[in-house]
């Protein structure tokens, strides 16, 4: 099903009683891409496109990709998209590994005159002037920070390690509800600073904890964001621990632990 540009074109990927939708949405935001301060690609007709189902990757027009193109004669093969040809790609007097990729005969028609440029090739992605960390966002994901005065307390083997009366609840789309606390409302004797830091592309970079209680270490059990994304500053400085691995009791309910991809 397609529909009018500007809006989201759901292209028929397999047909029959199996049919899956491929979904593409034009972004009418300016994205470009940076190697070493230099332009790598620069456009205002980028092509979102959910590969993926928990977020979109960018395509762009093959002429909005500054760097050079050199083809590897590799080809990526993709059930759904068809085979894409692989290139190098020329940029700041570097070469970086086959970072593009383009499906140029690609049963979907809206790809086949876009490229993709691999994330991780690049130092830096701009929507407009501002910075995007670890994958495009999703333009229909949201995230709300709400002031609380539910009753939350989290016990580990048996050991109470959090209680308050003012959580933060952090509600993002497709997600579980998440616990933000106080660290003053938290048994920090318990707590272990841990190397592991991780990147959210709506909430920023967390560091993490783990929690000693005597009978093992439960490791990268919380996480804080000192200096969150401007959606989530209520978030700031605030500890949550993982709903998968705790008892969360909710205004003294035990509540059940969710199943998420991130445990």
């Amino acid at each position: 099903m397609s529909e009018q540009a500007g809006r989201t074109t759901d292209t028929d990927l397999a047909g029959g009683s199996t049919r899956r939708l491929l979904r593409l949405e034009p972004t009418p935001k300016r994205v470009r891409a940076l190697v070493d301060g230099v332009t790598a690609a620069d456009s205002r007709s980028t092509m979102l496109v959910w590969e993926k189902p928990q977020y979109p990757t960018y395509y762009l027009p093959r002429p909005d990709v500054r760097a050079e193109l050199l083809a590897t004669g590799r080809v990526d093969r993709s059930a759904d998209l068809g085979d894409g040809q692989v290139f190098d790609l020329s940029v700041a007097g570097r070469t970086l590994p086959g970072a593009a990729t383009a499906y140029l005969d690609s049963a979907v028609a809206e790809l086949r005159d876009l490229v993709r440029i691999d994330w991780n090739a690049m130092d830096e992605w701009l929507e407009e002037d501002e910075p995007v960390y670890v994958h495009p966002r999703d333009p229909y994901k949201r995230v709300d920070v709400l002031a609380s005065s539910r009753h939350v307390r989290l016990v580990v083997d048996g050991v109470t390690v959090a209680e308050t009366n003012q959580p933060r609840i952090l509600f993002e789309t497709g997600l579980v509800p998440r616990y933000y606390l106080p660290m003053s409302h938290v048994r920090t004797d318990l707590l272990r600073p841990s190397p592991t830091v991780s990147h959210c592309a709506y909430k920023g970079t967390a560091t993490w904890w783990s929690l000693d209680i005597g009978a093992g270490v439960h490791h990268d059990l919380a996480w804080v964001y000192r200096t969150p994304a401007p959606e989530s500053q209520k978030v700031t400085g605030l500890i949550c621990f993982y709903n998968e691995r705790v008892d969360l009791h909710l205004d003294g309910q035990l509540q059940d632990r969710p199943t998420t991809p991130f445990v």
